[in-house]
């Protein structure tokens, strides 16, 4: 891979989740430049086939190939488990693409050891079996117990989260039976950190909340340095793509970085 240190990080995701991830990104690694491609024509990626979430996946890859990223990191956990072996082999030798899967279960694999586990995340996701088949490959000690909650993501875009409703909403689905016990919950979609205090309020703070926005902004950094492909820049300049405009992810983009957020649309279907 001939690659330009200075060249920007891509992430896309189909809305305002992979932000979370993106923001720890910037955090940790101040000096990268960011092309940040939100598909709000086609959010959520959670209830789609995983053919048209592979569509998708590979219009948006291209985009962020043409704007000569460096590295590409699928910000989503549906778009991970349907899309990372197609996008992978799409890009070829042009750029490192990462999932915000592999990463999560590495972890947990390293520190969980003979514990159960919990995952929430969006139907793709969890009818993929994708985290208990890496899990179980690594270390099949422990015990992960998955539950598909469809209505978080939708609840999430609409800027219901810290309410009655959302409190309502979540605690519904925590309550279930398979959820029972566990000594940790994964956050399986990007979405979720922002309901992270809620989740972990209603477990009174005694179960461990693993989000992939920390998990993976560290291995990238890793990644980055052993590759000698950081850059030590102070130039940076994040870029915000999106298939369509709407008040919700411009406003969801300003509470992570501010006024610096100029949306430009782009249009990845004719």
């Amino acid at each position: 891979m001939d690659q330009n240190s200075s060249a920007p990080i891509g992430i896309f995701d189909s809305g305002i989740g992979g932000l979370t991830v993106a923001h720890k990104v910037r955090e940790l690694m101040p000096t990268e430049s960011m092309v940040y491609f939100g598909d709000i024509a086609h959010l959520p990626y959670g209830d789609k086939s995983a053919a048209a979430i592979q569509a998708y996946s590979i219009k948006v890859t291209d985009v962020l190939l043409q704007q000569g990223c460096k590295l590409i990191l699928i910000a989503c956990n549906s778009a991970s488990s349907a899309a990372f072996d197609l996008v992978k082999e799409y890009v070829g030798s042009k750029a490192k693409v990462f999932n915000v899967i592999d990463p999560v279960v590495n972890f947990v694999a390293e520190n969980y050891s003979n514990k159960k586990i919990g995952l929430i995340g969006t139907k793709q996701t969890v009818g993929s079996k994708m985290y208990e088949t890496k899990l179980k490959n690594i270390n099949s000690s422990i015990e992960l117990k998955s539950l598909a909650t469809p209505l978080l993501v939708p609840m999430i875009e609409e800027g219901y989260f810290e309410n009655k409703i959302s409190h309502e909403i979540i605690e519904n689905y925590l309550m279930d039976d398979h959820l029972m016990g566990i000594e940790a919950l994964i956050l399986g979609c990007t979405h979720y950190p922002l309901i992270k205090n809620e989740i972990s309020t209603f477990y009174n703070h005694q179960v461990d909340i693993l989000d992939s926005a920390s998990i993976v902004a560290k291995r990238l950094k890793i990644y980055l340095e052993e590759n000698n492909l950081n850059s030590t820049s102070n130039l940076q300049k994040d870029r915000f793509l999106v298939s369509d405009k709407t008040a919700s992810f411009e406003a969801s983009a300003k509470m992570f970085f501010h006024d610096e957020v100029r949306l430009e649309k782009y249009l990845i279907w004719d």
